[in-house]
């Protein structure tokens, strides 16, 4: 979205994209979860009156709207892309299997998966943690909007304490906004890493992956 209110800024795509393609290059083996909120997001869509499930729904296909346009610009920069969906459609994608999804990322091609876990009632936290687990990731990285896991909300709280590191249990016990109770369940289940970073700074992806940068890690054993 970038700058914009919704939809898509080529520029902010871009330079996504390109921390994609930098981190590919050194070797690692990159599957995404792409959201959906530049076009719709499915609480809100409640809100204003949709059924729960119509609303998810309508958020599921928003997120392959994203996967494919992120698809586009990542193969202008030849970096070999699929994008699978969980909603079959596959006059546009691939449906989600899981062992194709594997074989994709052997042969050293991005796999982006769209349309969440294909059921309602899930975020795209969850669908991203599911996927984690099933592809057996070594970690599970968020780019956010912020450099890490805070005691409350930066841009409203000026005092708000700034994490490095974090247990499963803590993030639970203290109810901490970074993923939906579900997600870090599951990767705390799993013993999937998550590693918090601003998807706002450039070089983060990168220097996540070689340890540096600011980002906040939530594993096991940190309480």
């Amino acid at each position: 979205m970038g700058d914009r209110e919704f939809g898509f800024e080529p520029e902010a795509m871009e330079r996504i994209a390109n921390e994609v393609k930098t981190v590919c290059a050194m070797g690692v083996q990159v599957c995404l979860v792409i959201g959906g909120g530049n076009i719709f997001r499915g609480l809100k869509g409640v809100a204003s009156g949709l059924e729960r499930s119509s609303a998810d729904h309508m958020g599921m296909l928003a997120t392959v709207m994203n996967a494919l346009g992120v698809q586009s610009v990542l193969e202008k920069m030849d970096v070999a892309t699929r994008v699978l969906s969980a909603i079959p459609m596959t006059t546009v994608c691939e449906p989600y299997i899981r062992r194709r999804a594997m074989r994709h990322m052997e042969k050293g091609r991005v796999v982006i998966f769209a349309a969440g876990t294909g059921n309602p009632y899930f975020t795209t936290d969850t669908a991203a943690a599911l996927r984690a687990a099933e592809m057996n990731c070594d970690a599970l990285l968020k780019g956010t909007q912020v450099d890490g896991v805070y005691s409350a909300d930066p841009k409203k709280v000026a005092d708000a304490e700034r994490y490095d590191r974090l247990s499963y249990k803590e993030v639970l016990t203290r109810d901490l906004a970074v993923m939906d109770a579900a997600a870090i369940s599951l990767c705390r289940e799993n013993d999937i890493p998550i590693i918090v970073f601003s998807i706002h700074s450039a070089g983060a992806f990168a220097d996540v992956m070689t340890g540096k940068g600011k980002s906040t890690i939530i594993r096991e054993g940190e309480d």
